[in-house]
């Protein structure tokens, strides 16, 4: 997110999105929302005022005007009517005025909230890491990041507007109440009759807008699913069936928007018909009492446009409401993204910063990857491997050390910091070339491409290192991928580095001028690689041969292809016939 540098909103205002969102209270909807108007109170008791002033200047006009055709229309005096219009004039302006500077606090109010969820969401998303995926669909997560921060959004926003026009309703009937009691109480009964109205229409709407949303969600994720899995759902023949499941529930969806719709219809002309009965009634009342000479011309005209400015008011406090309910249902699924809890929780006090050159170790296979050494990892079964290497990287729970001291005893910035995992599930990011790298200097980008053999997909591109990545970097095949996912591993430069099948996808050739380079680019630090590939095995300094999830022997590969039957069969495997 680009920040957004606001200009000349003085000192409450400051540039967007802000460096720390903060500590979000996520107990509930209302205590979320209540924590994000405190983290920008400035800016919205600021807004709040000049919404006050805003509509307040408006509610007067009317008056006025009445005041300048008595006091000087009707009784032929220029004098008094010079007065009430240079009063009518400062009114105006003064609306104007508070009328730009609400907007641009509501503005700020707005995007402040949205870019503080985002933030949020970012940020737990990644601190959940895998925990992630299991715990809420990817859909859900989609529809907080599009339409839930626009709803939160408006419901900070609504809140100057909202408070303006209560002020205004407020100042209206009062100014009613003092000229005719009955029409004052019209405004006096009138509105809270309308609220209980718009509060009968907006509670089903709301549920049937949670129904839909959800909907929506699980629809987005089914999609997601499908386009992920699309070759294989090609290959096995069942793209037609999970097409026509996807038509069946889109049906579903689309007939859940209806239903949304029809209530959303109802509240709309309601906001309209009644505050257009208020000022029918508040209209025809003014123009009797005209007729029976109880009150003055002026005071019909000043009536007439309190019962048409009152629509405005009317309407936005129906549409506070209503905004402010969309806000509460949209943090409600905030909350619950933020209340989540990590699989693996960090320690309530970390253990020290352990040396990254000391040996890391898996005590439930009896695995040591000695420090500053190229390690390799050959299993019998894959899964087996990728257990081994989880554990290692702390993303399942196990008793690995590093340099004696266990990972689970210390956060997860400091094991993400000090050891990297890199398998092929890792994703290329849409943007130029260099940035989805790493956006280290060129010399460092080129040099760690050919450690990775993967100089030539740089120079098949005409843009080079400017060049832009599709989603998931689609227009590279598999090989390609996987050779610019092993250049941006060794960019990082870990201390500790652990590689799963970083060369699955490449042809012979071209594995063995990466297990070459490999070992003389990780020298002197500590790398594991997980493969079974007899090229990369080769460079090792020491290969471990985990089957039934233990180590069951240790040594160079020529020695393990000798010594080891059931090594030799795993790492030889379809090569002998």
């Amino acid at each position: 997110m680009r920040p957004i540098a606001p200009r000349n909103f003085g000192r409450a205002m400051r540039a967007l999105p802000v460096p720390d969102p903060g500590v979000p209270d996520h107990r509930s909807a209302s205590r979320y929302l209540w924590w994000l108007a405190g983290r920008q109170r400035r800016t919205i008791l600021l807004g709040i005022g000049y919404a006050i002033v805003w509509m307040v200047a408006q509610a007067f006009v009317p008056a006025v005007i009445g005041k300048a055709i008595d006091a000087g229309v009707a009784a032929r005096d220029t004098k008094a009517l010079l007065v009430w219009s240079a009063v009518l004039f400062a009114l105006g302006s003064v609306q104007a005025a508070t009328g730009i500077l609400r907007h641009r606090c509501a503005m700020f109010n707005w995007l402040g909230a949205a870019y503080r969820t985002m933030q949020l969401t970012v940020r737990q998303a990644g601190r959940l890491g895998a925990t992630l995926p299991k715990r809420i669909a990817s859909g859900e997560v989609v529809s907080i990041g599009t339409s839930d921060i626009r709803h939160i959004g408006d419901a900070v926003d609504i809140t100057a507007r909202g408070t303006g026009s209560v002020v205004a309703i407020v100042v209206v009937a009062v100014l009613l109440l003092g000229a005719s009691v009955p029409l004052g109480l019209v405004v006096v009964l009138g509105v809270p009759v309308l609220m209980a109205v718009v509060a009968l229409l907006i509670r089903p709407l709301h549920r049937r807008q949670q129904a839909y949303r959800d909907r929506q969600a699980a629809l987005t994720t089914r999609a997601a699913d499908i386009v992920a899995g699309l070759r294989v759902l090609r290959g096995a023949g069942g793209e037609a069936a999970f097409a026509a499941r996807y038509r069946d529930e889109s049906q579903t969806l689309r007939a859940a928007g209806v239903r949304v719709a029809r209530v959303d219809s109802y509240l709309e002309a309601a906001q309209f018909l009644l505050p257009g009965i208020v000022v029918t009634v508040v209209t025809w009342l003014g123009a009797q009492f005209a007729l029976a000479g109880r009150i003055t011309p002026g005071e019909l005209v000043a009536f007439y446009g309190y019962a048409v400015f009152l629509v405005s008011p009317l309407r936005q406090l129906t549409e506070a409401v209503d905004l402010i309910i969309r806000g509460h249902v949209a943090a409600r699924r905030v909350v619950r993204l933020l209340g989540l809890v990590p699989e693996l929780p960090d320690p309530a006090v970390p253990a020290r910063r352990p040396d990254p050159r000391g040996d890391l170790t898996d005590p439930e296979s009896g695995l040591t990857v000695h420090g500053g050494r190229l390690t390799a990892l050959a299993a019998a079964t894959p899964e087996e491997a990728v257990a081994v290497a989880d554990r290692l990287g702390r993303y399942r729970d196990g008793a690995a050390t590093l340099d004696t001291v266990p990972l689970r005893e210390l956060d997860r910035a400091t094991v993400r910091e000090l050891i990297l995992v890199a398998d092929n599930d890792a994703r290329l990011f849409t943007g130029p070339l260099r940035e989805t790298l790493g956006g280290r200097g060129d010399a460092d980008i080129r040099a760690a491409l050919d450690v990775a053999s993967a100089a030539d997909v740089l120079d098949a591109l005409p843009e080079g290192l400017d060049a832009q990545v599709a989603e998931r970097g689609r227009e590279f095949s598999g090989g390609q991928q996987q050779r610019l996912r092993l250049a941006r591993a060794l960019l990082v430069d870990p201390p500790v580095l652990i590689l799963v099948e970083p060369t699955s996808a490449v042809d012979v050739h071209t594995e063995a001028r990466i297990a070459g380079r490999l070992r003389a680019a990780r020298e002197g630090r500590t790398t594991l690689v997980v493969t079974t590939s007899p090229l990369v095995l080769d460079q090792a300094d020491e290969v471990a041969y985990v089957e039934g999830g233990l180590v069951r022997a240790t040594g160079t590969h020529r020695d393990l292809l000798v010594d080891e039957p059931r090594y030799a069969a795993t790492v030889t495997r379809g090569e002998d016939t």
